[in-house]
């Protein structure tokens, strides 16, 4: 141990400390020992490589310790201003450190007196970590060096010299017999490179090389790559949920894959998602994606008939944005979506034109989210205060649809309004012969008199063929099979007369205008649009980057 050439001495202002070589450049040791770095300049030197001289170092990585020996983040990474001709620490695979019998670990540190160096004996404490955050070190015997002021930021090491921690604490008792270590896997919070370095049981040594190598890249390249976004779609929507506040960068979220996600393929779908992003050729922004959509989906979630999957997420710069994935019993869902929904603003533009769209399963998608409230203080519907829509859920996950709605978008484009296809009541049409109709006249908006469930075969052929448009009254005929006048065939006249001649890009922002008109009226149940129920599907306002929400294990 004494030869190890990797450990090093730090000093800063009047602080002494130890610390340890990870790469030609960079040493690692504990941020209180150089808080004073702001005014007094830090030095490093190599004692079992005494030729090296002072090595001049500035802090390259802060872990966030905030100035109390109870503050998580009790760590930096100096940046040497040269590289030094050293082999660097190798690490052991973590929980190495525990075993029966507990196994002797060494520290080399500084304490007053010894610019050379001492070394202390210790054993970690099983069980627990101490808030999560440090391993209890205790004398491994009666007598010999204790740890003291000047061994923080030390390597603890196995005997063999492989490293397993950092002490960060060394006044846990009167006569230093008690200490603290910060883990590799706890350190690896703050510095998630270090990843790389430590060897995982779970992950082969090429994974992990491959997953910090992407994101060098990412980093390098300056890629715009959703470290959210990312982590979610790794661990699927029943994997450990997306930690409070996110992460503050795309290192954090594959450090935390790596060492907090129990399944080890996470690491790899991490890796394989960001690939991926990195190599798919930029989004060419569309010229009627200009909404900034807040996407809702809601899903069965196969763990029973009550149990709903919803997932909120929001749109920016054509990237998707995670706000909440959860799996919720169906009375609970209105709430979680109205808190979610209101959390996602926070993601968009100050100047975007928000988009509030549902993705339901075809069987949802009469279900009256419009209706919604905005929230417990506000009892304002959601289609009167913000553009909403529906979108089917099979169609929205269809390639061959995405690229057939695409196609005919970029055709609506160039023409000032679009031509409302009608399916009424009492009609003799039969499915396939809608199909042929709504094809042979390239329809782009299809109104039914009636809601889904009525008609179900003609209501799915509007959504198996590419019509952007279907516009439907929640509420009204139950029986197609009747001859005359009815309400559905009012709804029809009456949307005909509204819609004609308004961009189809513009729909979502019409129909929230006679929402809000239905609900001002002073009869609002018999207001023609009271129930009016809009499918608006423009792909291009869902640029579905290579790393989808919808995880495979999922």
């Amino acid at each position: 141990m004494s030869n190890a050439a990797w450990h090093a001495r730090i000093a800063c202002g009047n602080e002494v400390g130890a610390g340890f070589l990870v790469s030609a450049h960079r040493v690692v040791t504990c941020a209180h020992v150089v808080r004073s770095s702001g005014t007094s300049a830090v030095t490093v030197t190599f004692p079992n490589s005494r030729g090296l001289g002072p090595v001049p170092a500035v802090v390259a990585v802060h872990g966030g310790w905030s100035g109390d020996a109870a503050d998580p983040g009790d760590l930096v990474v100096l940046e040497l201003d040269r590289e030094v001709p050293l082999h660097p620490a190798e690490f052991a695979p973590p929980g190495a450190e525990l075993g029966e019998p507990a196994p002797t670990l060494v520290a080399y540190g500084f304490p007053k007196g010894y610019d050379e160096g001492m070394l202390a004996r210790y054993q970690a404490v099983p069980g627990a970590l101490v808030l999560d955050e440090w391993r209890q070190l205790e004398a491994a015997t009666a007598h010999g060096q204790a740890l003291a002021p000047g061994f923080s930021g030390a390597a603890v090491a196995l005997a063999d010299g492989r490293v397993v921690g950092m002490v960060s604490t060394v006044a846990g008792s009167r006569d230093g017999r008690v200490g603290r270590m910060l883990p590799t896997q706890v350190m690896a919070r703050y510095w998630p490179e270090l990843g790389a370095l430590v060897p995982t049981p779970d992950h082969g040594p090429h994974t992990v090389r491959r997953l910090y190598g992407l994101v060098r890249r990412a980093v390098a390249e300056g890629a715009d790559c959703d470290p959210d976004r990312l982590y979610v779609d790794a661990v699927g929507p029943f994997g450990p949920p997306l930690p409070e506040g996110g992460f503050a960068s795309l290192g954090a979220a594959a450090g935390y894959v790596q060492w907090e996600v129990p399944e080890g393929e996470a690491v790899i779908r991490f890796a394989d998602r960001l690939q991926e992003v990195l190599d798919a050729p930029p989004v060419r922004p569309a010229v009627a994606a200009s909404w900034s959509p807040i996407l809702v989906e809601l899903d069965h979630s196969g763990a029973g008939a009550d149990q709903v999957t919803v997932e909120v997420s929001a749109y920016r710069d054509g990237q998707r944005r995670p706000v909440g994935s959860h799996r919720l019993p169906r009375g609970a869902v209105r709430t979680y979506v109205q808190e979610r929904i209101d959390e996602a603003f926070t993601q968009l533009a100050p100047d975007a034109d928000e988009l509030i769209t549902f993705v339901l399963p075809r069987e949802w998608l009469n279900e009256p989210v419009a209706h919604w409230e905005c929230g417990v203080h506000d009892s304002t519907p959601l289609g009167c205060a913000y553009p909403l829509v529906v979108v089917d859920r099979s169609r929205h996950r269809s390639g061959r649809l995405r690229h057939q709605l695409a196609k005919k978008w970029q055709k609506l484009d160039a023409l000032p309004g679009g031509r409302l296809h009608r399916v009424d009541c009492g009609t003799a049409e039969r499915p396939p012969s809608l199909r042929k109709r709504l094809r042979d006249d390239d329809a782009d908006l299809a109104g039914f008199a009636f809601p889904p469930a009525t008609a179900r075969p003609h209501f799915e052929v509007g959504l198996n063929t590419p019509v952007p448009v279907l516009l439907w009254p929640r509420t009204g005929c139950t029986d197609t099979a009747h001859h005359g006048p009815c309400s559905g065939s009012e709804f029809l006249d009456e949307l005909a007369g509204s819609v004609t001649g308004v961009p189809p890009a513009e729909l979502p922002r019409h129909v929230m205008a006679l929402r809000e008109t239905a609900d001002a009226d002073d009869d609002p149940d018999r207001h023609w649009a009271k129930d009016v129920q809009l499918l608006w599907d423009d792909p291009r306002c869902f640029p579905e980057p290579a790393a989808s929400l919808h995880s495979p294990v999922a």
